[in-house]
């Protein structure tokens, strides 16, 4: 199983590992044209911080994130499950995980990321600023770039074992995953009435994909997903094929 996660917006600085060697990340072979392009491109654009800020959508209390973009080939890397934070990444409490677990847990998780297409856990990059709905000047969109090569990898990855899509839309958009399992977190009222959790939505995946990445369970479709986050006392309904909704109490 593949848990697929989605990146975060703020990354964790510094590192203990030499700088960015693309050939180094996993599906080099697949996606390394592409990443090769962006990394060359995020770094010219970072020369200039108006432009840079316009394309990444961030204001000027945000320069040292286009800074550190002007320093992709250069800083130091670390492996991506530790490089990103936030309330996903909380939830998900990578570093608290014994040896062993964490080993079964780094083999399972991945992350879909808008500069460099997929990484796995372990995969050494640099500190950077580039989403998902970031337009680089003189270019298409990023899911225009990376949907000729990430579908195809994914497709082949899919093929091989179950994929549980974590990513919120955008990311998704970057790569399609047939027969993916994806999640819904939906708040249930007193009335019965639900709505999509929008604001823990982050934290409620994160503990979802801790919880899968460590069973000790290999799950081959979304009943066996669901069986998973039953047993940890999770409530999980499949309304449709291959979907799930995790519902909370509002």
């Amino acid at each position: 199983m593949l848990v697929l996660l989605p990146p975060s917006e703020t990354k964790r600085t510094g590192g203990d590992g030499p700088p960015l060697r693309l050939p180094e990340i996993s599906h080099h072979d697949e996606l390394g044209e592409v990443r090769a392009e962006l990394v060359d491109e995020v770094v010219k654009l970072a020369a200039d911080v108006p432009a840079s800020r316009a394309a990444l959508d961030v204001s000027a209390r945000q320069d040292d994130e286009i800074a550190r973009n002007a320093q992709l080939y250069d800083s130091p890397t670390m492996p991506a499950l530790d490089r990103y934070t936030g309330v996903l990444y909380d939830a998900l409490d990578a570093p608290s995980l014994s040896r062993a677990v964490s080993a079964r847990a780094r083999a399972r998780l991945a992350v879909g990321s808008a500069l460099f297409g997929l990484v796995r856990a372990d995969d050494p990059i640099p500190a950077y600023r580039l989403s998902a709905g970031s337009r680089l000047p003189g270019s298409g969109t990023l899911a225009a770039r990376w949907r000729p090569v990430l579908d195809p990898l994914l497709a082949r990855i899919a093929g091989g074992e179950l994929v549980v899509d974590l990513r919120s839309g955008g990311y998704a958009a970057l790569g399609k995953v047939p027969g993916a399992v994806t999640v819904n977190v939906l708040a249930q009222r007193p009335d019965g009435s639900r709505s999509v959790v929008s604001h823990h939505n982050k934290s409620h995946k994160g503990a979802l994909a801790r919880l899968l990445a460590t069973s000790r369970a290999e799950p081959s479709d979304a009943a066996s997903v669901a069986r998973i986050a039953r047993r940890a006392g999770l409530t999980v309904e499949r309304p449709e094929p291959g979907h799930l909704d995790l519902v909370l109490p509002a």
